[in-house]
C-alpha cells in the first residue's frame, strides 16, 4: 500500500533551513554596512525575502506528522539545493554584479555545491560583502547543508537520519555516537576550528584579514573560489604551502579526522580508503613536479606540481599556475585527476577514492576467477569481505557517472561547444571541480558559456554533489509506489 506523501514536512523543514540561510546573509550584510557599500540596499532587501518565505513555509507546515519516510528525506536533500541557490541568487541580481538571472543562478549554484567555476570576467572588482558571500555560500555547501540541519533538526522536534544517509557522500558513513545529530555536531565543529586554524595561519603569514577569511572557507569546502581573478598565483609560496596541507585534510573522510585529534591517530593511518587518496595525491605530485622540472626550478616544481595535484583530486579548483600552457601529457594528467576526487565523508567531489579502490579490486578479482573458475575470491577493503550489493552498487555508480558525462558532453556539443572542451566541462562540472581545459580552463571563468550550457551545467553539478542516486530516484516510480 502506497504511503501518503508527507508534504506538511518538507515545508516545515524546508522553512527551518531557509531561516538558517536568512542568518547567515545577515553576515554579508553587515560587511556591506561595514565597508560603506552600496550592495547593503540589495542585502537587506535578499535577507528580508529569504526570511519572509521561510516563516510562510513554516506555516505550509503546521501540524505536520513527525516521520521523515525515505521519499521525504530524498525529496528535502535535492530541494535545499535549489531552494538555497534561488535565494542565494538574489544579492548577485538584486545588487546589479550579475544582472542576468541566468549567470546569478549560476553562480549561486557553483557556490553551495562547491563546484567553484564562476561567470565574474572581474572577480576583484566585487563588493567584499559579494565576495564574502560566494566563499559563504561554499563553505555552508561544503561539509552540507543537511548534516548542519540534523544537528538542529530535533530541536524542532524532527529526525535527521534520513537526511543525514541521504546527503553523505561515499559507499557508506559512520556515526561517532549514537545519536545522528550528535555525530553533525562533532563534524561541524571539526570543519569550523579547520577554517579558524587555516584563516589565521594565512593570515599570520601576509594575507589580508578577508581574504585569509574567504579563502580558508574556500579551501575546507574545497571550493576555489577566490577573491583575485588569478586565484592563488600571486601569493607567496608559504601561503599555498598552506593551502596545500589544507585541501589535503579536507579531502580526508572528516570521521576519520575527528578520531586522529582524538588520539587515534592509528585508525586513520590503517583506513585503506586514506592510503589510497594520501598515494595517489603523493604520486601524482611526484609525476607533475618531474614534468615541470623541465620548464622551472625544483622547489617551484614541487610546489606547483603537488598544489595542482591536490587541487584538483579534492575538486578544489584552486589554481597555482596556468597548466594550459604546460605540454598537453601533464594538462591530460591534470584532466584524469578530475575524475577521482577525494575520500567519501569529506568535503570533495568526484567518484570518491573508496569506489575507485573497490572498483579497481573487483576488477583484479574477476582476472583471478578467470584463471581458477571454481575458486571463492572475495573482493576485501579495510580487512572485511564486502557484500555483493557494495560492490553492484559502485559499479552502478561508475555507469551513471560516464553515462551522464557523456550526456552532458552532447549537450555541450550540441550548444557549439567543442568536444574536448565539451568533455573536460562535463567532467568538471560533475566532479565539483571548477576548473578544466581548454577555453574554460585554469582560469574556471564560464561567462562566456551559452545560456542553455550553464543551465545544464547546474543540474550536472547538482546530481554531483549529490552522488547521483539522490536525484535519479526522485524519477523512479519504484520509489514513489514503495
Amino acid at each position: 500500500m502506497t504511503r501518503t506523501f508527507n508534504w506538511r514536512l518538507v515545508f516545515k523543514t524546508m522553512g527551518v533551513l531557509t531561516l538558517l540561510e536568512a542568518q547567515f546573509m545577515l553576515i554579508p550584510t553587515f560587511a556591506a554596512w561595514w565597508y560603506d557599500e552600496p550592495d547593503l540596499g540589495a542585502w537587506l532587501i535578499s535577507t528580508f525575502v529569504t526570511w519572509m518565505s521561510s516563516w510562510w513555509m513554516l506555516a505550509a507546515g503546521r501540524h505536520a506528522e513527525k516521520r521523515v519516510g525515505e521519499r521525504e528525506g530524498y525529496v528535502i536533500v535535492a530541494m535545499v539545493w535549489i531552494v538555497y541557490s534561488l535565494f542565494g541568487l538574489l544579492p548577485y541580481w538584486l545588487s546589479g554584479a550579475l544582472p542576468e538571472i541566468t549567470n546569478a543562478w549560476y553562480e549561486a549554484m557553483a557556490g553551495f555545491t562547491t563546484t567553484g567555476s564562476t561567470v565574474f570576467t572581474d572577480v576583484a572588482a566585487q563588493s567584499r560583502s559579494i565576495l564574502l558571500w560566494r566563499s559563504l555560500s561554499q563553505w555552508i555547501g561544503g561539509m552540507g547543508i543537511i548534516v548542519l540541519s540534523v544537528a538542529i533538526l530535533p530541536m524542532f522536534g524532527l529526525g535527521g537520519m534520513q537526511l543525514y544517509s541521504a546527503e553523505v557522500t561515499g559507499v557508506s558513513y559512520d556515526k561517532l555516537s549514537p545519536r545522528i545529530a550528535d555525530t553533525a555536531r562533532h563534524m561541524w565543529l571539526t570543519y569550523i576550528l579547520l577554517t579558524i586554524g587555516e584563516g589565521v595561519l594565512l593570515w599570520l603569514f601576509g594575507m589580508g584579514r578577508f581574504d585569509a577569511i574567504c579563502h580558508s572557507m574556500a579551501t575546507i569546502s574545497t571550493g576555489g573560489f577566490s577573491t583575485h581573478n588569478d586565484s592563488v598565483i600571486s601569493y607567496s609560496p608559504a601561503i599555498q604551502w598552506i593551502i596545500i596541507v589544507f585541501m589535503l585534510l579536507s579531502g580526508i573522510n572528516f570521521t576519520q579526522l575527528i578520531y586522529a585529534f582524538r588520539g587515534k591517530p592509528m585508525r586513520l593511518i590503517r583506513d585503506e580508503e586514506t592510503r589510497w587518496y594520501v598515494g595517489a595525491c603523493i604520486i601524482a605530485g611526484l609525476v607533475l613536479s618531474g614534468g615541470l622540472l623541465l620548464h622551472t626550478h625544483l622547489l617551484s616544481s614541487i610546489r606547483i606540481g603537488f598544489f595542482t595535484s591536490i587541487a584538483t583530486i579534492t575538486s578544489t579548483g584552486f589554481v597555482a599556475a596556468d597548466y594550459m600552457v604546460w605540454p598537453p601529457f601533464l594538462w591530460m594528467i591534470v584532466f584524469f585527476l578530475m575524475l577521482t576526487g577525494g575520500a567519501s565523508g569529506s568535503t570533495a567531489g568526484g567518484i570518491k577514492w573508496v569506489r575507485l579502490a573497490i572498483f579497481a579490486k573487483s576488477a583484479n578479482a574477476e582476472i583471478k576467477r578467470r584463471i581458477h573458475p571454481n575458486a571463492v575470491i572475495p573482493v576485501r577493503f579495510n580487512g572485511l569481505t564486502l557484500r555483493e550489493q557494495t560492490t553492484s552498487n559502485v559499479v552502478a555508480f561508475m555507469f551513471f557517472y560516464m553515462a551522464i558525462i557523456v550526456a552532458a558532453s552532447l549537450c555541450f556539443c550540441a550548444c557549439g561547444i567543442g568536444f574536448d572542451e565539451s568533455l573536460g566541462v562535463a567532467v568538471s562540472m560533475i566532479g565539483n571541480v571548477g576548473v578544466s581545459i581548454g577555453q574554460w580552463g585554469s582560469s574556471g571563468c564560464y561567462a562566456a558559456f551559452p545560456t542553455i550550457a550553464k543551465w545544464v551545467a547546474t543540474f550536472v553539478m547538482l546530481i554531483g554533489r549529490l552522488e547521483i542516486f539522490t536525484i535519479l530516484l526522485l524519477f523512479s516510480r519504484a520509489l514513489w509506489k514503495k
